[in-house]
């Protein structure tokens, strides 16, 4: 059931860049033949280009898992001697004179050294192991020490929920009452089936019912939320199944770079101003 499980749910936290350059350019019957681009022109040892970008590229390629083959070195040179070439034709023509590629330019330029200096923060400005062991208890705590496997029913009115109750003590079968009265598109289907669940990865008034119902029981009383009036039933319950701190690490180091990331960000403009 989606719609009720909490926004930023403790327990997804824990189960939970940079733009590469253009891909090799693809080989095959669709290809243009080289006698129609400008390449065409550039003898077969000839390069155009400072063997810097030559480096940069083929680490790059390398980086995404590319091998390092002559064939690989033989792209990236066509490559960037077409690259370097086109952008000649361009430069006759004034492309690069206008007032938009001027802005373009300077805005990919800017984009370059931006992303240069946010890797250089985050690597000098690393996230303590105390900070992600503590973030890792806090959210360990939220999901508590039990998951229970559940049904619901989903209304809209109070008194639904209770005429629902009122037939399951008659005997009626939950998974029917769910299929035909329930409003949850994502369970009805299924009986109101909503798998294993720690009660953190729902919003509190359903989570806070499900751990007071005994195993095998609906909640005598219909439960409300944000989203209507709900009657639950606890098939099961078991121990929770929490991801250890290193199996967790990696994603809990991602979300608290990327907040302390973005509270520099804010710190950095409200010092200038803006």
């Amino acid at each position: 059931m989606k719609r009720i499980i909490a926004a930023g749910a403790a327990l997804a936290l824990l189960l939970s860049a940079s733009a590469t350059l253009a891909q090799q350019p693809a080989k095959g019957k669709d290809a243009p033949a080289k006698s129609s681009t400008p390449s065409a022109s550039v003898s077969a040892g000839k390069t155009l280009y400072p063997q810097g970008q030559f480096d940069l590229l083929l680490k790059e390629r390398t980086a995404q898992g590319a091998q390092d083959t002559p064939e690989l070195r033989s792209a990236i040179k066509e490559e960037l001697n077409t690259r370097e070439l086109l952008a000649r034709e361009a430069k006759k023509q004034g492309l690069d004179k206008t007032t938009d590629m001027k802005t373009q330019m300077d805005l990919a330029g800017q984009t370059v050294l931006v992303r240069a200096y946010v890797a250089d923060w985050i690597q000098k400005n690393p996230v303590p192991e105390s900070e992600l062991k503590s973030e890792y208890e806090k959210i360990k705590s939220q999901i508590g020490d039990k998951e229970y496997k559940v049904r619901h029913i989903l209304v809209e009115k109070e008194d639904e929920a209770k005429d629902v109750i009122a037939e399951l003590q008659k005997g009626a079968k939950f998974e029917d009452l769910a299929k035909t009265r329930s409003k949850d598109p994502g369970s009805k289907d299924k009986g109101g089936d909503l798998d294993w669940n720690a009660p953190a990865s729902f919003v509190k008034p359903f989570g806070d019912a499900m751990m007071k119902t005994p195993k095998g029981k609906f909640t005598p009383q219909p439960v409300q939320t944000q989203f209507g009036w709900h009657v639950i039933l606890v098939e099961d319950e078991r121990a929770a199944k929490v991801p250890s701190y290193d199996e967790v690490k990696p994603q809990l180091q991602q979300r608290l770079q990327a907040q302390w990331l973005d509270k520099y960000f804010k710190d950095l403009r409200a010092k200038n101003g803006v």
